[in-house]
């Protein structure tokens, strides 16, 4: 399995996302994001955009959102129980495995997500960390979680010209929780996900910076 390979095509999908502003049709918007969906191309499911203005620097955003192991990821995002790489690729790509806690009252049980994982940064400043589901060896599926996969998903951390203390944060996930889910329930949890997603990332910045 070309790991790399995979990663860049996720990433190339991120950049068709962020590009194609047709389609979308909102169904979320608090103070700190707005969320709206369309249909995946990838699976019988939602892709789901958030887009929201966070009161920090992209380096601080990034800080807290990058992908890596001892980040600061599990100690803000209510969704994240615990993030391990199983395999670095290069400097700029690795496999990791992501737990989730239940949600939604419990009726969605724990999950774990393996995804191969690549940050990038770009001549603007917009840094990227896409995301999509693969098998690794060394991750055979555990009997306590729900394997959920994760198809092509990510953030873009995007600085504001004349804002150094703000950045725009354009957000991409689809996945399938996998399961035996009401549909019902996986359309209602994802906005709400995804709006706690942006509440939680604006304190955990606010935080940082104090």
């Amino acid at each position: 399995m070309d790991y790399a390979e995979l990663a860049e095509a996720a990433a190339g999908k991120m950049g068709l996302y962020r590009q194609d502003p047709s389609g979308w049709r909102g169904c979320r918007r608090e103070s700190e994001v707005s969320v709206s969906w369309r249909p995946s191309a990838e699976y019988a499911g939602n892709v789901y955009r958030g887009e929201g203005i966070l009161p920090a620097s992209p380096l601080d955003v990034w800080e807290c959102i990058k992908p890596v192991a001892g980040g600061l990821r599990t100690k803000w995002d209510q969704n994240v129980k615990d993030f391990e790489v199983i395999e670095v690729i290069s400097d700029a790509v690795s496999v990791c495995r992501t737990t989730t806690s239940s949600a939604f009252m419990r009726v969605i049980s724990p999950r774990e997500f393996v995804d191969v994982v690549l940050m990038k940064q770009f001549e603007d400043g917009t840094m990227l960390s896409a995301a999509t589901n693969v098998e690794h060896p060394l991750c055979p599926p555990r009997p306590n979680f729900v394997r959920g996969l994760n198809y092509p998903c990510g953030c873009f951390c995007i600085p504001l010209p004349g804002e150094p203390d703000r950045t725009q944060l354009l957000s991409f996930f689809q996945t399938d929780l996998g399961g035996y889910l009401p549909q019902t329930v996986v359309d209602s949890f994802f906005p709400a996900s995804i709006a706690g997603f942006y509440s939680n990332l604006t304190k955990a910045v606010k935080h940082l910076k104090a």
